[in-house]
């Protein structure tokens, strides 16, 4: 268990440890997204043509999250199935964070029920991938705030644990969703995020910014800024820059 700034990290992660599982969720998720987003990448480009393309049958086309959503459910009947220890923690671990990768992957999809794939809403996708990978790296290492697991500190913790939880809640209201989901487990995160402006199409600048507070969330969030850029750019290396203008 490692010390730092006041939280604890349990960072015991042997195969034979409780938060095993967790991690092997991760590998196979991360893992799963990469192959798959690889793949589509290159049925889209013309240099690749030998690459097998997606599923179709009978005019139908079958897409990956067919095939996610499918593992996750089957993954999740074995674990209840099962008296989840070795090898079936270890077994329904990989398949749920393959399942994950593979229907996260098409997170715009199923969000607006049309495809969406390569075009700027499919943008979706990518966002859910990183919250999924930030909670998941979080929860793996067993990040404890300010390390209130004592029995004796149960009221302490249990006021502790709203305070958190709300912090994050004005995160996510105010539209900063990675930073929401570390901060609870970070709290100065999430003080900071409240500190702050909220992006302008979150629920907190709706009811609660008008006139010059809303032009100034507009300017400090523009398309056009260097961190936006960045980012976009990131997600162009990732996941590979969207072609589908829509109307």
């Amino acid at each position: 268990m490692l010390p730092l700034a006041g939280l604890y990290f349990d960072v015991d992660l042997d195969l034979g440890s409780p938060r095993a599982p967790a991690m092997l969720v991760l590998v196979a998720f991360l893992l799963s997204f990469a192959f798959i987003r690889t793949s589509a990448r290159m049925n889209r480009s013309p240099r690749f043509q030998w690459w097998p393309g997606s599923v179709e049958t009978g005019g139908l086309h079958i897409h990956h999250l067919v095939w996610g959503i499918s593992l996750l459910l089957i993954a999740g009947f074995v674990a209840f199935a099962t008296e989840f220890n070795t090898p079936w923690a270890q077994i329904t671990a990989v398949g749920f964070g393959i399942g994950a990768g593979l229907t996260l992957d098409e997170f715009a999809l199923w969000l607006r029920l049309e495809d969406v794939y390569w075009s700027d809403e499919g943008r979706a996708s990518l966002d859910a991938i990183v919250l999924a990978t930030v909670f998941a790296v979080v929860v793996m290492l067993g990040v404890r705030p300010l390390g209130l697991d004592d029995p004796g500190d149960k009221l302490l913790a249990a006021g502790a644990v709203v305070v958190f939880v709300g912090i994050a809640a004005v995160a996510f209201l105010k539209g900063r969703f990675v930073l929401g989901i570390v901060s609870l487990h970070i709290p100065l995160v999430g003080v900071y995020v409240a500190l702050r402006l909220a992006t302008p199409g979150s629920p907190w600048a709706h009811w609660r910014y008008d006139g010059d507070k809303l032009v100034r969330a507009q300017r400090r969030f523009r398309p056009d800024r260097p961190a936006a850029r960045r980012r976009n750019r990131l997600l162009d290396l990732i996941g590979g820059a969207p072609s589908v203008t829509r109307d």
